[in-house]
């Protein structure tokens, strides 16, 4: 069993910044391969961002690419989701998700996930 707690959003203005943080329990969160995800109100969710186990591999959305950046310490069992240059179409919850068994692309666990809100 894995538990997934992100923290860090909140409100923030257009251009403004935030830091997502995922911290995960388990002694094996370095074999995972990490992501994070978003649902807006009325929308489906969509992906994010993933890093590899080692996070030497990274992959984004195109609506994020050049202003979010996803790292890892392996260390603190903790991803993170550095977000700049926030726009409206960016507020969403934000899940972190883990899958186990790399590199399947599926997902067995799930953050609660933590509100990210951008006014204009």
């Amino acid at each position: 069993q894995v538990q997934l707690v992100e923290s860090g959003g909140g409100l923030v203005q257009a251009g403004g910044s935030l830091r997502l943080s995922c911290a995960a329990s388990g002694r094996t969160f370095s074999t995972y391969a990490m992501g994070w995800f978003r649902q807006a109100p009325g929308k489906e969710r969509e992906f994010v961002a993933l890093i590899s186990w080692s996070g030497g591999s990274t992959v984004y959305a195109d609506s994020v690419k050049g202003r979010f950046t996803i790292s890892r310490d392996n260390a603190k069992n903790t991803v993170y989701l550095q977000m700049n240059s926030l726009k409206p179409e960016d507020t969403a919850v934000y899940y972190c998700a883990a899958d186990t068994v790399p590199p399947r692309g599926v997902y067995d666990y799930w953050g609660q996930g933590t509100q990210v809100t951008v006014s204009s």
